[in-house]
């Protein structure tokens, strides 16, 4: 790709800004990421306070394949700037009943798991996996790297060909009840909705393609956690040329002779605009009525991924029996996500996911303490209000002490808190979303908001709200072609 003497603004540092920044940088162009906030990393931001170190937002390193992708598209690799490490297990759950089940990554080892709880389903999870794998070696190569805004890009031959055997129909709920009847069984396949904002009844049964990324590919832990990423992520890019400005929040975008003109603390006078920042947010705040693709009722209309009550904690001693990543499922957890998708509420009998990066990494924490945050996956939108926070967080301790046995009370020496009114406020996050757009049936693909305006040339998109979509891999990706569509236009 060539972009020579072009000047380009990306808006926000998250993944997708950080990705398209790179791939436009190597392109030729002079690229500039203005950053509304303190540090980069967007969403991937870090918390330090007391000698504690959080990752704020993603903490699972996943599809390490798509990382290896992105440096060799520069002619590095992922260990020139962090190095990874398998876990093991990859993730431990608590069920609410007194279950505990770890998933290993030795595959044996997990069917022999899956067969204690139902007859066959260990030869199940092998025909599912490779269902899965299918999904995920066609789905990528020919859906997810190759960007098709539309419709008749879905119909031809080669799309018509390539999707011959692929999951495609129906919902994940119908999907994994055709290989396991006994409900666990079915939520360990599902979790990983929770990453897609979605929910089993409302996910495409296409994102099967996720087990393949959790019990065959891995779940690693990268040097620093997900902020050591965006620090290689943000070094490659000074390495192409990329400039960073953070501190300078965005208050418009106005059109120019030949350009555009950022107001931000300082001003920034770009040839062409990619934003990075919450979609919905730049239509509707950043540009004026006659240059927005939707209106205020197309956003209000939108499906949106979960918000999450989160739980900064760092505490003294360890925290056996938990694991770097440990879940805590309810045994049926279907009234918990009807109260994010039905009729939104704050969950009375949660589903929540706890991450204690000490188990793996002793810099996090100072010596004799243990680092932890908790992560509830709550409905956006909800009321935020100080007596509500105090409420939550004495159900979610509880929770924990009487779920997995571990008391955090009066062992805490560090908090904070995060939840939906932050995501606003910090974010621009419309609703209090922590992902963007749910990957709903309505919602994925071409259902997403275009890379390109189709209202001001020179202004494009990239991050979760458009495709692939939600989570860090897919920002990445989405950063590589929203910087291919910038130079098909402009090369």
């Amino acid at each position: 790709m060539k972009l020579s003497e072009q000047s380009v603004a990306v808006i926000g540092s998250g993944f997708g800004g950080l990705s398209v920044a790179c791939y436009l940088a190597d392109a030729g162009a002079d690229v500039h990421v203005v950053e509304k906030n303190e540090a980069l990393g967007g969403r991937a931001s870090r918390l330090e306070a007391e000698g504690f170190r959080f990752d704020m937002g993603p903490s699972w390193y996943l599809m390490p394949d798509v990382f290896e992708r992105f440096f060799d598209d520069f002619g590095r690799s992922p260990d020139e700037y962090y190095g990874t490490e398998r876990l093991d297990p990859h993730y431990r759950i608590f069920f609410k009943d007194g279950d505990r089940v770890d998933v290993s990554p030795d595959i044996e080892t997990t069917k022999e798991t899956f067969e204690e709880y139902e007859p066959g389903a260990g030869e199940a999870l092998e025909r599912y996996l490779e269902k899965s794998e299918l999904n995920y070696e066609v789905g990528m190569e020919h859906f997810v790297y190759e960007d098709r805004p539309r419709f008749r890009d879905w119909a031809d031959l080669d799309v018509l060909r390539n999707a011959r055997g692929l999951s495609l129909i129906g919902s994940m709920q119908d999907h994994v009840e055709e290989y396991f009847e006994h409900p666990k069984l079915q939520q360990i396949m599902q979790y990983t909705l929770v990453f897609l904002g979605g929910s089993p009844n409302n996910t495409p049964a296409l994102y099967n393609l996720m087990s393949h990324v959790d019990f065959n590919l891995g779940v690693y832990y990268p040097e620093g956690g997900l902020g050591g990423v965006v620090d290689g992520i943000v070094e490659l890019g000074e390495e192409l040329g990329v400039s960073y400005h953070t501190d300078q929040p965005v208050e418009a975008i106005e059109g120019r002779a030949g350009g555009f003109k950022l107001e931000a603390r300082d001003t920034f006078l770009p040839d062409l605009v990619v934003s990075d920042a919450d979609y919905a947010h730049t239509e509707l705040d950043l540009l004026p009525p006659e240059k927005r693709q939707y209106s205020e009722e197309y956003w209000e209309s939108r499906t949106y991924a979960p918000s999450a009550f989160l739980l900064y904690l760092g505490v003294e001693g360890d925290l056996e029996p938990l694991a770097h990543h440990t879940l805590v499922l309810p045994t049926d957890w279907e009234g918990h996500f009807s109260q994010i998708f039905g009729e939104p509420e704050w969950p009375d009998d949660p589903a929540y996911y706890l991450c204690v990066p000490s188990e793996t990494d002793d810099e996090v924490a100072p010596e004799g303490h243990s680092n932890l945050f908790a992560l509830v996956p709550v409905a956006p939108g909800l009321e935020d209000t100080p007596e509500i926070r105090e409420r939550y967080r004495a159900l979610v301790l509880s929770d924990i002490a009487e779920n997995t046995g571990v008391d955090l009370r009066d062992r805490i020496v560090f908090e904070e808190r995060f939840t939906i009114d932050d995501f606003a406020e910090r974010y621009n996050s419309t609703r209090g979303s922590a992902l963007g757009l749910a990957h709903t049936l309505d919602q994925t693909a071409v259902f997403r908001p275009p890379h390109r305006s189709t209202a001001v040339d020179g202004l494009y998109f990239t991050g979760s709200y458009t495709t692939p979509g939600i989570g860090v891999p897919m920002c990445l990706i989405s950063g590589q072609l929203t910087a291919e569509a910038v130079v098909a236009d402009h090369e």
